[in-house]
């Protein structure tokens, strides 16, 4: 697969969404979960949302409890749980694998097209962040403990290159 539109997901209501839909904006792309110490980046995520969206940014959670079994509920449950605690409104897909033999084809080409320390394709934990071209192209991979509004400067530059 050679850009982020080749690929396909199931949304928390169980409908596939070919990424497809997302041509020409630049996308945000995070593994997620409720229970874990980052999980307060949510809020941060839809405050990059809410800022930038009318500009062309889309951010796409993709829940995943592959990492301290921190991701346990249904795709109801975490819905209800982002809605609830965070009021996310940016889109969500159904809990999916990042890593390993099952990992969903969109993570297999994110890690390979954007290694991490040393080369290390594999996603270390949540709240790993891909920054994706308009044109499809990953740009950048961000460390769970990477704050997304630390993002910004990274972000208006591709907002800005149109």
């Amino acid at each position: 697969m050679s850009d982020l539109y080749a690929f396909s997901a199931n949304t928390l209501e169980g409908k596939p969404l070919a990424l497809d839909a997302f041509r020409g904006k630049v996308a945000l792309i995070v593994n997620t979960a409720s229970a874990c110490g980052f999980t307060p980046q949510y809020a941060e995520l839809e405050a990059l949302h809410k800022t930038y969206a009318a500009q062309g940014l889309v951010v796409l959670g993709f829940p995943c409890n592959q990492f301290g079994a921190q991701e346990p509920g249904d795709a109801a449950a975490i819905g209800a749980f982002c809605q609830k605690s965070y009021g996310v409104n940016f889109q969500m897909f159904d809990k999916l694998e990042v890593k390993g033999a099952n990992a969903h084809p969109l993570f297999k080409w994110l890690t390979s097209d954007a290694p991490g320390i040393l080369g290390t394709e594999a996603i270390k934990w949540n709240f790993t962040k891909f920054l994706v071209s308009r044109k499809g192209e990953v740009v950048k991979r961000y460390a769970p403990q990477t704050h997304p509004r630390e993002l910004v400067p990274d972000i208006e530059s591709l907002l800005e290159a149109g």
